[in-house]
């Protein structure tokens, strides 16, 4: 199916998705978007975008939108990208996705999570052990993209001597997921994708000779109703838990750290009062979320705010610009760290919500607060830099230091 032209009532943009000055700072431009109307058609890319905290909840929730997973090219070209895409949950409806989904939630929900909190604790003070904190660090390099990488590998059972490959496999197969691509890109991704499926491939094969206590193991095993995941599903699922698994993590505590340090007085009641490590990460994934996109599609004629979307028409959910809806939020451009309510959008809603949230926000839960106890003059040592990229949003480099 193809997208199609806006019906009447939807209001229609330039915008550039990839153009450096939005992905500097695209909240000012979607709020201005916003302000027009929830709905704006979006010709670049051939979709809705969806601005407002309501109408995103809308499309997240609507069972009439879908993840029609289509090939991204014809013939091979993508041929082990779209192998892993095919088989996942997030691009499959029910009953494939129903199916996916409790096979793989049987497995994660065996006391995984919170079974590595201690061990998640000892990772983050043994990071910062390596780091000379008055000489200065990369808060991403050296602590927040290590951190969450070894604990999925660990979940997922990867020997420690292999770990090193799955973050470069990982970042060049979520390349695929933004608008302005190279070939250069999209081989690299396709490249991955190869060597990242054989390699889960033989891991399984391992691990259903010799079962170990990992979520490996756990999905050979899974079944219900008489029905296992096939070698490709589980691939494809072990490759989904450790892309979404570190990718939010990642750019979420980057994300948050870098505001945190904006806003000196919110960090220092961070710093003063326990009790506000949990609002304060809600408010750090809502304030600039670490997922900004969310593409749905119509499988049949859907009216959002007014616009006729005909089957097969596109839309993309904005989770950033829905968390910064001020119908929504009070003072929602303003960083809370005491924030509450907050229910913020960032790990999406209904059928596809995050399966990896609670380990994400455990994750952050520890990082967070072992971070500012053993850095407790935490400032940048230099100007952040930014990933050049709007879907999946986050920082490449954030200098710091702690006299």
């Amino acid at each position: 199916m193809t997208s199609h032209v806006p019906e009447s009532g939807a209001d229609e943009l330039v915008l550039d998705l990839g153009g450096p000055d939005f992905l500097d700072d695209p909240y000012p431009a979607l709020a201005r978007l916003r302000d027009r109307g929830p709905l704006a058609w979006h010709e670049p890319t051939g979709q809705w975008l969806v601005l407002s905290f309501e109408h995103c909840n809308q499309v997240l929730r609507d069972r009439r939108f879908g993840r029609l997973w289509t090939d991204r090219a014809p013939g091979d070209r993508f041929e082990a990208f779209n192998a892993l895409h095919r088989n996942q949950m997030m691009e499959n409806e029910p009953p494939d996705h129903t199916r996916l989904r409790s096979l793989v939630a049987k497995a994660f929900a065996r006391g995984h999570v919170e079974r590595l909190r201690p061990r998640v604790q000892a990772m983050t003070d043994a990071l910062l052990d390596k780091v000379d904190p008055g000489s200065g660090f990369d808060l991403i390099a050296d602590y927040a993209e290590p951190l969450p990488v070894a604990v999925i590998a660990e979940l997922l059972g990867v020997p420690e001597e292999d770990q090193h490959l799955l973050r470069p496999w990982s970042a060049a197969i979520v390349a695929m997921y933004e608008y302005a691509r190279t070939d250069e890109v999209e081989a690299r991704a396709e490249t991955a994708a190869a060597e990242f499926s054989d390699y889960m491939r033989s891991l399984s094969v391992e691990r259903r000779a010799a079962p170990r206590d990992d979520l490996v193991s756990h999905l050979v095993a899974a079944e219900e109703d008489g029905k296992k995941l096939t070698g490709d599903e589980l691939v494809a699922s072990a490759i989904l838990l450790l892309n979404a698994g570190h990718e939010a993590s990642v750019n979420a505590f980057g994300n948050g750290v870098v505001a945190l340090l904006a806003h000196p007085e919110q960090l220092d009641r961070v710093r003063g009062d326990d009790s506000l490590v949990e609002p304060a990460i809600e408010e750090m994934l809502r304030f600039d979320s670490p997922l900004q996109l969310f593409e749905r599609t119509a499988r049949e004629e859907v009216v959002v705010a007014g616009v006729t979307v005909p089957p097969g028409g596109k839309v993309a959910a904005l989770l950033g610009a829905a968390n910064r809806d001020p119908s929504a939020f009070e003072r929602a451009d303003d960083l809370d760290v005491s924030r509450r309510p907050n229910q913020h959008v960032a790990f999406g809603a209904g059928l596809h919500h995050c399966l990896g949230a609670p380990l994400a926000r455990m994750e952050l839960q520890i990082s967070l607060p072992t971070l500012l106890r053993r850095c407790p003059d935490l400032e940048l040592a230099g100007d952040p830099v930014r990933r050049p990229t709007f879907v999946l949003r986050g920082y490449e480099s954030v200098p710091v230091r702690s006299n």
